[in-house]
């Protein structure tokens, strides 16, 4: 059962680096800037005599060299998530006054990446088993790998939940087959997880691809057995909330030969339960648990923009709580510094913010 943020069962991938301490130099600036005025100083930049000498030119600052227009990706404007991308939007912008922060709506992971590589965005949402295979350009990155790509900061822990109608006649994933099923928004990494999962099980629905708008539709009219989305966190979304009001759904579960066959294929993910009655009336299910990151290119994002990020996110992380209220259990450090030791690369602006975070 998920419980704040402590445990997920499933198999982390060894990273000796993880094992490395990285600590802050002494003369590290977190922000702001110091002067000294007729002094003789000796620092990593050389002998110096001013009047007024700012150190910022000396070393790197959270301030320095930030970047004056940020763009990031977030999801469909119809997930509980976009909502979410406002308020980090706030929290940015609140850091980075002197930056123009924009967000903009998306098709998620999938899309995120590939709108980074062609310079449409700064960063964005990338699940972490969808970072994973961009990092080494396997499924939709085939050939395409995206090596730079680097964690700011994790969002959530979320799980993947697969749900349907109750009255579609599916009780479990086999039966599936052959139904019509939307696995995700189209270019999201519930999309990618999804698909990727029922081929490695031989279960073969009959996708139906489209927005998460459609997913909705479709079931309500009864064209669609159900649909897969992240939730929030292990509990239920505004969309299926919604969904509920005039649909009765359940979840799927996934047994114990389809996880151990999931674990030993898919890189970045785990298992937890979703606890009994989340929908009323239903047993807790075992569904696939991911960290949910944004995250950038180190090649086309500078240092300290990547610390101001992430200094933004945690130092302002109420706005992001006041919309989902279960994130006041979860540790931002602990969850950001951890994602290095699931095959994750953690952007080193991020990082050094991070080893220094409170």
């Amino acid at each position: 059962m998920v419980s704040g943020y402590v445990e997920m069962r499933g198999r982390e991938h060894d990273d000796a680096s993880a094992a490395r301490t990285t600590r802050m130099p002494a003369g590290f600036i977190s922000n702001g800037r110091k002067e000294m005025t007729f002094a003789r100083i000796r620092s990593g930049c050389g002998v110096m005599v001013a009047v007024t000498l700012v150190l910022a030119f000396c070393a790197p600052t959270a301030t320095r060299a930030q970047k004056s227009a940020i763009t990031f990706g977030s999801t469909n404007a119809t997930s509980s998530n976009y909502a979410l991308a406002v308020a980090m939007s706030k929290a940015i912008k609140k850091e980075l006054p002197n930056s123009n922060v924009s967000m903009i709506e998306t098709g998620a992971s999938v899309d995120n990446v590939r709108r980074m590589t062609k310079g449409e965005i700064d960063f964005g949402l990338v699940m972490a088993d969808t970072s994973i295979q961009a990092l080494a350009g396997t499924g939709p990155f085939q050939g395409k790998a995206v090596e730079d790509l680097a964690v700011l900061y994790v969002h959530d822990i979320v799980t993947l939940q697969l749900v349907v109608r109750a009255d579609s006649g599916v009780a479990t994933l086999k039966e599936l087959q052959g139904k019509k099923f939307s696995a995700g928004i189209r270019g999201s990494g519930a999309e990618l997880l999804t698909r990727q999962m029922f081929q490695l099980l031989g279960i073969e629905p009959q996708w139906s691809p489209g927005s998460i708008q459609d997913a909705i539709e479709g079931t309500q009219n009864r064209q669609l057995a159900g649909y897969s989305k992240y939730g929030v966190g292990a509990g239920l979304d505004a969309t299926l909330r919604e969904l509920m009001v005039s649909t009765q759904m359940r979840y799927l579960s996934f047994n114990a030969e389809q996880q151990a066959a999931i674990l030993a294929k898919i890189r970045g993910v785990a298992f937890a339960e979703i606890p009994a009655n989340t929908i009323p009336g239903q047993a807790a299910v075992t569904t696939p648990i991911v960290f949910g990151t944004y995250s950038a290119r180190v090649g086309t994002m500078d240092d300290a923009t990547a610390f101001a990020i992430a200094k933004a996110i945690n130092e302002n992380r109420q706005f992001l709580i006041d919309v989902f209220p279960h994130l006041k259990d979860m540790n931002f450090k602990e969850q950001a510094l951890k994602t290095e030791t699931l095959g994750l690369k953690l952007h080193p602006g991020a990082k050094k913010y991070w080893l220094s975070a409170p």
